[in-house]
């Protein structure tokens, strides 16, 4: 399900995948297939480790991203669940293909 709210997205992004709810910032961007598709893969991701162990990872991930590269913006696209999405945010059937706990380390 896709909502929109300007508040509940972090100041600097897009959207946010909030199991399970992506949550985007305007709603001109519901018609942005290839942030649906990055979103959507976030969707699996959270689903396959049970939302909340997924946060945890992510949030310790970021953690040691910001130790270091002392930089919050290569933190956020050295984590290995954005890797993966901005690598096949473009591929529109990657979902599909993709099997269920399928998890690539994305460099």
């Amino acid at each position: 399900m896709i909502l929109i709210s300007k508040y509940l997205v972090p100041k600097g992004y897009v959207g946010i995948t909030l199991f399970p709810f992506i949550v985007l910032r305007q709603s001109r961007m519901k018609d942005d297939p290839v942030l649906i598709n990055h979103e959507k893969i976030h969707l699996r991701q959270q689903l396959e480790l049970l939302v909340i162990p997924f946060f945890i990872w992510y949030a310790i991930e970021f953690i040691i991203g910001l130790l270091k590269y002392r930089s919050w913006r290569l933190a956020y696209s050295n984590i290995s669940f954005e890797r993966e999405a901005y690598a096949k945010e473009r591929d529109l059937k990657y979902l599909e293909q993709r099997r269920f706990w399928e998890f690539r380390i994305y460099m």
